[in-house]
């Protein structure tokens, strides 16, 4: 048994997430579910890493894996296994419970900030932190989840359910990557190296405080 990060695009890795279990010694594994890799089963999962991707969480006809994934996820949500969905990843936590996810008012793209709800409070350690925004859609929350934090243009962004932790936006987003960022984000809307690197503090914390609960 292992931790798992599932991926679905080439250039959004762990990033930030790996460099972190790296240094408290977690192994894992990666399955490029977007390029065809198979995905575990429950049985084989420590803890669970669902990144982002341009795809719909219920998108099974052009994305047969999505579904799997919320299988997946639903499995190891019951068996009080540690989830943590960035983006899609986000969506796909929402959708495995059956909830829906669908097009938002507007883009919510580049540098930006959430607000913690009393709730979100002590996972954040502040009431707002610097996030990168990129992401088209929304969800409901599933019942009995416990809003986490929001934005101007969204209220759902970051929640808890059970195991899980959704997060809508970027933390795991360092300076190492804005190179990716400026090349495949909406011209114009890639932070900059100085944003990066206050994403990537408030996100040591907040993905601190997630490993420190599933340990």
């Amino acid at each position: 048994m292992s931790w798992w990060v599932l991926t679905h695009v080439d250039v959004e890795g762990p990033a930030l997430i790996g460099t972190i279990m790296a240094e408290r010694g977690i192994e894992y594994t990666v399955a490029a579910v977007g390029s065809g890799d198979s995905l575990p089963t429950a049985d084989a999962v420590t803890g669970l890493i669902v990144m982002g991707g341009p795809m719909d969480a219920w998108g099974d006809v052009a994305h047969p894996h999505v579904r799997t994934e919320r299988e997946l996820i639903a499995e190891c949500l019951r068996r009080n296994i540690p989830v943590l969905g960035v983006c899609l990843g986000a969506q796909l936590l929402a959708a495995s419970q059956g909830c829906a996810v669908y097009r938002g008012p507007v883009a919510e793209l580049g540098a930006g900030e959430v607000t913690a709800t009393d709730a979100g409070v002590s996972l954040f350690g502040a009431d707002s932190v610097s996030v990168v925004h990129w992401h088209t859609d929304t969800f409901d929350l599933p019942a009995g989840a416990v809003l986490l934090a929001s934005s101007n243009l969204y209220r759902n962004q970051a929640f808890r359910f059970g195991s899980g932790l959704g997060l809508q936006f970027h933390v795991e987003l360092t300076p190492a990557e804005q190179t990716m960022l400026d090349a495949h984000m909406p011209a114009g809307t890639a932070p900059n190296a100085q944003v990066l690197g206050r994403v990537a503090e408030g996100g040591r914390r907040i993905l601190g405080t997630f490993f420190d609960e599933a340990s």
